[in-house]
């Protein structure tokens, strides 16, 4: 038998069945375990339960007054706060069909009464440690999500910045060659008309980037069709 866990802030189960016996011997085997364990014995109470203090595991018996465990579980499968707490059905129905329903309502396993206290703590500590695992993975998720919208609106924010002084070199530089009183060499102004194609290549870039991300909320298309200036076609 594994030894007790005694974490700093062990896990919550929530124990569900309507014979207090039976809810007596599992609880004292588990807190035993060094779970923290409360019970409920009816289905309209474990939910009032769920809700009040979200448990990290449930082990729900089928056969209950009023509220059977599918019915728990489907509820708890409904609410946005507690659909991704693992349900563990613990009945003593082992007609295939039950167990497919099981699942069908939302449980993650199924064991079969009488148990095995070895095989319920093996099956509850696996899916525990699998819950936490798939927090863990939606927690980093969430971080890196959060970190491409940052590095995306920076790199929105740089290439908008960068346009306008850009557009600027290339006009002026145009303004230049177009001048009819300019005294350029011949090999000045070719130099010149490269600075201006080079210029419009990088703002045809910026143009480019503005476009794949799309105008922000409330403004108008990144660019107008045709804008920007075009380096000399005669160079």
């Amino acid at each position: 038998m594994n030894e007790p866990i005694h974490p700093q802030n062990p896990p919550g189960v929530l124990m569900v069945d309507d014979t207090p016996a039976n809810l007596e011997l599992l609880s004292g085997m588990l807190k035993g375990r060094g779970y923290k364990v409360r019970a409920a014995v009816s289905g309209k109470l474990a939910l009032q339960a769920a809700r009040n203090d979200p448990p990290d595991l449930i082990l729900l018996d089928i056969n209950m007054p009023e509220m059977d465990g599918y019915a728990v579980c489907g509820e708890l499968k409904a609410d946005e706060k507690l659909k991704d707490i693992p349900v563990i059905f613990l009945s003593a129905l082992n007609e295939t069909m039950d167990k497919v329903k099981a699942f069908g309502s939302g449980g993650v396993d199924y064991i079969t009464k009488p148990f095995q206290f070895e095989e319920v703590e093996a099956r509850v500590a696996t899916h525990l440690e699998l819950h936490r695992q798939r927090q863990l993975l939606q927690e980093n998720f969430n971080e890196l999500r959060e970190l491409k919208k940052l590095r995306d609106g920076l790199v929105d924010m740089i290439i908008r910045d960068l346009r306008p002084p850009l557009t600027g070199i290339s006009d002026f530089h145009a303004l230049i060659i177009k001048d009819p009183k300019n005294t350029l060499s011949p090999d000045s102004a070719r130099h010149l008309a490269g600075a201006v194609r080079a210029a419009g290549q990088i703002i045809h870039m910026v143009d480019t980037v503005l476009d794949t991300s799309g105008p922000e909320e409330g403004e108008g298309p990144a660019r107008q069709e045709g804008a920007g200036p075009r380096p000399p076609e005669n160079y």
